[in-house]
């Protein structure tokens, strides 16, 4: 085997700083998420049309419970996929 012990990462790690998470609604002051705004709502949508989950859109518990509400009123309304190839 090699002798050389050291580590080697793909990506550069990141260690320690991390970029704080925020709520987009509280920090706007956004209260009411309307279904029918497709192109707001893809923003928290993956590319196979499934909603992101709160650790990756940083949304708090009460607007992430109205983003998902207002997708799948959208999704029922026909104006957004409910599975899709390469949404966005």
């Amino acid at each position: 085997m090699s002798a050389n012990k050291e580590v080697r990462f793909l990506t550069s790690p990141k260690f320690g700083h991390q970029k704080k998470k925020y709520c987009r609604f509280k920090k706007s002051g956004i209260r009411y998420i309307d279904y029918k705004d497709p192109e707001f709502l893809k923003k928290f949508l993956n590319e196979q049309g499934k909603i992101l989950p709160r650790r990756l859109s940083g949304n708090s518990l009460k607007y992430q419970r109205r983003v998902a509400q207002a997708i799948k009123r959208a999704r029922q309304v026909a104006l957004l996929p409910y599975v899709t190839d390469l949404l966005k």
